[in-house]
């Protein structure tokens, strides 16, 4: 199989993101049901919750800005870097199943944002820093 165009990967790319705030909102809402340490529902803050919350629908909305500017980031120059994110990305919904501290929950979240932000604002020169971060992040889980 040929290797898929830039936009393809682009796209792609923006699967992984809106996987990622699936398993993000999966995560959330298992997190919202298990009980707290003393008993007390939910085992989660509603800040912490509404943090999140707020996390994935911005996920979301980067996956979507994605979807529709694919022409145009394709040739934005990502070149090498966009198998690194496609595979950083599958491992980091991989992760988010897997938490169990919400702090890391919260800071993953939050790398997959920068690193979003930083492929749609189309400057190849800054998606280097979000995508170290997220992958030593990762390897650190």
């Amino acid at each position: 199989m040929a290797n898929p165009t830039p936009q393809a990967q682009i796209e792609l790319l923006a699967d992984h993101l809106s996987a990622n705030a699936d398993a993000l909102h999966r995560r959330l809402m298992r997190a919202i049901r298990q009980p707290a340490a003393d008993g007390a529902l939910p085992g989660i803050s509603q800040g912490v919750a509404q943090a999140l919350f707020e996390n994935e629908v911005a996920l979301r909305q980067r996956a979507n800005g994605l979807y529709l500017e694919a022409a145009v980031l394709a040739a934005s120059g990502l070149g090498p870097q966009q198998q690194q994110l496609l595979d950083l990305t599958a491992r980091a919904q991989e992760k988010i199943d897997q938490i169990d501290r919400l702090k890391d929950l919260v800071d993953l979240a939050g790398e997959l944002l920068s690193l979003g932000a930083a492929v749609a604002a189309g400057k190849p020169e800054q998606v280097l820093k979000p995508l170290e971060k997220l992958k030593q992040h990762i390897e650190a889980l």
